[in-house]
């Protein structure tokens, strides 16, 4: 399965908008990320129509256990970004998916 990284997005940005640099449209990707990052940081909620939502969601500190030794030990509380895709993101995986399976 091949992975998509920020400079392909960049790429295809530059090849899909015209009147940009192949540079100008790695530093609109960066800055585009820039932005999701620092919203995320403030604990502000990304809602991106068509595509989904990403939310920092709390984690309680609790016990887990180390899969080697079975030891229990603590897992400490953390905030964590979750990603809910949108009705429309998930059909259009599904449907690519099921017109490759075919």
């Amino acid at each position: 399965m091949a992975t998509t990284t920020k400079a392909d997005i960049a790429d295809a940005v530059y090849a899909e908008v015209g009147g940009f640099s192949k540079r100008e449209c790695a530093e609109l990707v960066d800055k585009t990320f820039d932005i999701l990052k620092e919203a995320l940081a403030r604990g502000e909620k990304v809602k991106l129509s068509g595509f989904g939502n990403f939310v920092v969601r709390y984690k309680r500190p609790r016990v887990g256990r180390n899969p080697l030794t079975g030891d229990k030990l603590t897992i400490t509380e953390r905030h964590v970004a979750t990603f809910k895709a949108s009705p429309v993101l998930k059909d259009r995986v599904n449907g690519a998916f099921r017109e490759r399976d075919t």
